[in-house]
């Protein structure tokens, strides 16, 4: 079996939430608070969504979405937002940019400002992540499938997430080591293909799980 001199070692994380005190009623004020927030408060609401819900998948999968369908009762635009890719844009202020345009479309063709009557204000909030050891130290393929299967999910998350977008890494922890330590990028390439944003993080282990799996069946010895 192949074996790297570099070892992988998985690192979980642990969030802590900070509230800005900055909240909306209504979609206009919506809007005009995801021009000003902190991208940090942007990366909470839709990123970081995948990690407190890491488990089960939601049909509205950031918390804009969430809030103007669940609260708002606005489905015609929880359904535009639910649809948007941070996978495919180039960075947070793009993704800001992206859903900003998005609410200013929708409200351009709605004579009244849709508002919370019965449900909660949105509060906007932002996090820090702190990193937490998990002691798992991997050298070949094989080890690092059976690491993922067991690795606590903050550790996904933060060596998909974090490594891309709080740590400005080109691409996964997992696909770079792959790629580079393994010498494996056949391998390294799927894994860049897998959209993280598509469904929970538990799907995302799935997917990674199942294409260790073909490329130990094709190449037992890694």
């Amino acid at each position: 079996m192949k074996q790297t001199d570099t070892a992988f070692q998985f690192i979980g994380c642990s969030e802590l939430r900070e509230i800005l005190g900055e909240e909306a009623e209504d979609e206009r004020r919506l809007v005009e608070l995801l021009e000003t927030v902190p991208l940090d408060s942007i990366y909470y609401h839709t990123h970081s969504y995948f990690l407190r819900h890491s488990y089960v998948e939601r049909v509205y999968p950031n918390d804009f979405a969430q809030w103007v369908a669940m609260e708002v009762r606005d489905h015609v635009l929880g359904e535009r937002l639910a649809v948007v890719d941070p996978f495919e844009l180039n960075g947070l202020e793009a993704l800001r940019t992206e859903l900003i345009a998005i609410i200013d479309d929708h409200l351009s063709s709605t004579p009244i400002v849709p508002r919370v009557m019965f449900g909660k204000p949105f509060h906007f909030n932002q996090s820090r992540h702190l990193e937490v050891p998990t002691g798992l130290e991997v050298r070949t393929l094989r080890e690092f499938r059976n690491a993922v299967s067991e690795v606590e999910v903050s550790a996904i998350y933060f060596h998909v997430f974090e490594a891309r977008h709080r740590l400005k890494r080109k691409e996964s922890d997992f696909s770079a080591w792959i790629d580079q330590s393994l010498g494996m990028p056949d391998l390294a390439e799927k894994f860049r293909a897998i959209n993280p944003y598509l469904g929970s993080l538990e799907r995302l282990r799935s997917a990674m799980l199942t294409l260790c799996d073909e490329f130990l069946v094709r190449e037992p010895e890694r």
